[in-house]
């Protein structure tokens, strides 16, 4: 009889285990500087889940930023310091109290749901690849869907050649583009709005020859409102940029999450993370 209780004991305390593992962490981290660590362990990463009751760590002159999925409520932890993550909040146990800030994020967007069960991870398998030589080809956008209704065509000309010609027709109606222009530069936006929730076409030719071809779409009109409405300011606090970013991928406006993963990698060059997620 008590082998049989101490084997349903142990069955019970291994599915409690489990069953914590699959409820996931209540908050993530959203900035760090300097020495953190967290539960003893080595520096944590950008976007690392954190779990109620784990030790964090926060050496002088540091700085550790919390938000909690559920409310989008940040914490912001400066050493030195010991401090606990509660069920909604941060305890100090040495050191100065956090300071707590509102934010537009909450679970509800289903962004910070998102980003604490996958950012972590996506960020481990990326690796930092070394830059590849520049070739003629189609830049922007090229995959998945723009935020805007005039987005700007970018394309890397061939070597020594600028002038282009680019093509932009609703996809399937190439036959009969809607705008077409001859550029000198690497870049150009046409004056017509487009259509929301739109699928759209467009080439560059360069010296009569096709240098590539793209389709892209547009987000519906609500999603677009959206984007512009929670588009942060150039100076805004680095966390709201952050989660504006991981905002833009879950839209599936992945080119444009690129690019705003590589205006804050420039920013913050000591977290390599941010450089995984710019490719």
């Amino acid at each position: 009889m008590k082998t049989l209780i101490r084997a349903l004991a142990g069955a019970v305390a291994a599915f409690l285990a489990i069953s914590a593992q699959a409820a996931g962490g209540i908050a993530f981290i959203t900035d760090l500087k300097g020495e953190v660590s967290v539960d003893g362990a080595s520096r944590p990463l950008l976007m690392s889940e954190l779990g109620k009751g784990q030790k964090i760590a926060v050496g002088k002159d540091s700085q550790l930023s919390v938000m909690f999925i559920q409310s989008g409520k940040e914490y912001v932890l400066r050493g030195p310091g010991d401090y606990t993550v509660g069920e909604r909040d941060i305890g100090a146990a040495s050191g100065m109290p956090p300071a707590a800030r509102e934010t537009a994020w909450r679970a509800s967007n289903q962004v910070l749901v998102k980003v604490a069960q996958t950012s972590s991870a996506s960020i481990r398998m990326r690796s930092i690849a070394p830059p590849k030589a520049a070739k003629a080809k189609l830049d922007f956008p090229t995959q998945g869907a723009v935020t805007q209704l005039q987005p700007t065509l970018r394309w890397t000309p061939p070597e020594g050649k600028d002038a282009a010609e680019v093509t932009l027709a609703v996809a399937g109606k190439e036959a009969k583009p809607i705008g077409r222009a001859k550029v000198t530069g690497a870049s150009h936006r046409f004056a017509a709005k487009l259509q929301p929730d739109t699928e759209y076409a467009w080439s560059v030719s360069v010296a009569g020859e096709e240098i590539g071809s793209a389709r892209f779409r547009t987000l519906p009109a609500a999603a677009i409102q959206d984007a512009q409405k929670r588009r942060p300011a150039d100076k805004a606090e680095f966390s709201d940029r952050l989660m504006y970013a991981l905002f833009l991928q879950e839209l599936g406006a992945t080119q444009e999450a690129q690019d705003a993963w590589a205006r804050l990698a420039q920013e913050r060059t000591d977290l390599p993370e941010l450089s995984s997620l710019a490719k």
